[in-house]
């Protein structure tokens, strides 16, 4: 097998001109979704050499979902303070809430004061500073990369947010952690849509390259389910158009969905919400019903008996297996490997493993 070497390519013999090449190639469609998909935004409304007094700034846009101002400055070569005075003119002339700077190579010095401007400004605002590349294999055509040097630091702005309110209630703690792992889910599917950062919010907004509408996903804790649906803006029209193909999109989705047009507002709905009725859950193929706690569902195993917890169990819901050969010592083995696992929980299941064996040991 013969395989190729990756060569990188100076930026200036694929963009020779910063303006008129490199600012119009990303100002494209393509491009900048691209982008968008390293900054985890939905970039629409893109307009190119905006003017701030008497300076100019290369592009600025919009995030479809949150509706915030992008600006984009773009340098094909080295970071300098001339640049990072125009990024903080411009973002306060546009009021943008997102700053994205491009260039070929990032200083040290700039980008500690990105990182400083992220860790000093609340989450209504966000700085990121993005080096472009361009690799090449053997005669083959150049092909960009993004790499991230410095971004907003989500955990921290997330806590100074959450210090400002106040401590969370039981809900939002339960919200922020579902919402948390479902970016973790994401990621472990490879980003099949752009996430964003995990919020106290019931709800979370899924990009559909429209800004007349989104997908939103509902958490709605009366009734112990999730929600799934598109969210239309203001158009009553597309509620329509949608509406109109309506056997064909249930047939597609493989389920029947709540039309709503909900008349007396703006926004219409489409949505299917997931009861927990709709689900059987099975133990080693015995049915089980689940146990809700706090908005949430768990399977409750008892009367595991000493020489039986190494026992293992399989869970499935709707005859899928979820959970495969799991025991109350996977769970011990588990906790003992983690390093986020208090002191405390570590010598429970230390002391439960000890018992396990002793009762092994007895019986035998």
């Amino acid at each position: 097998m013969i395989l190729g070497k990756i060569e990188e390519v100076d930026i200036r013999d694929v963009w020779a001109h910063e303006q008129y090449d490199f600012s119009k190639w990303l100002a494209e469609e393509e491009n900048i979704q691209t982008l968008g998909e390293v900054l985890n935004l939905s970039l629409t409304d893109v307009n190119t050499e905006q003017f701030v007094g008497s300076y100019r700034c290369d592009i600025i846009c919009k995030d479809e979902l949150t509706g915030k101002s992008v600006l984009i400055e773009n340098q094909l070569e080295q970071t300098n303070h001339d640049h990072l005075g125009k990024i903080i003119t411009y973002a306060s002339g546009l009021d943008a809430s997102v700053v994205v700077w491009i260039v070929a190579n990032a200083r040290d010095e700039h980008a500690s004061a990105i990182e400083w401007l992220n860790n000093h400004t609340d989450d209504n605002v966000s700085f990121f500073l993005i080096e472009i590349h361009a690799y090449k294999i053997g005669d083959s055509a150049p092909a960009p990369m993004f790499k991230i040097v410095e971004q907003p630091n989500d955990f921290v702005k997330s806590a100074k947010a959450l210090a400002e309110k106040g401590e969370l209630n039981e809900t939002q703690k339960y919200r922020l952690d579902f919402w948390t792992k479902l970016n973790d889910l994401i990621d472990e599917r490879g980003k099949p849509f752009n996430k964003h950062k995990p919020s106290t919010d019931h709800w979370y907004t899924v990009a559909v390259g429209s800004s007349k509408c989104h997908i939103s996903i509902d958490l709605v804790h009366k009734e112990h389910k999730i929600r799934v649906g598109l969210w239309i803006v203001d158009s009553k029209e597309l509620f329509d158009y949608f509406y109109s193909h309506k056997e064909e999109i249930e047939e597609s989705a493989e389920v029947l969905l709540d039309w709503d047009k909900l008349e007396n507002k703006k926004a219409c709905t489409i949505a299917e919400g997931q009861s927990i009725a709709n689900f059987a859950f099975t133990v080693d193929g015995e049915s089980v019903e689940p146990v809700a706690k706090q908005g949430y569902y768990y399977i409750d195993i008892k009367n595991v008996s000493a020489k039986k917890l190494g026992t293992s169990f399989s869970v499935s819901v709707n005859d899928e297996e979820v959970i495969t050969n799991y025991s109350v010592l996977s769970y011990v083995y588990k906790v003992l490997n983690s390093d986020s696992t208090d002191d405390d929980l570590k010598n429970l299941v230390k002391a439960l493993y000890l018992y396990s064996n002793a009762a092994i040991a007895y019986m035998n």
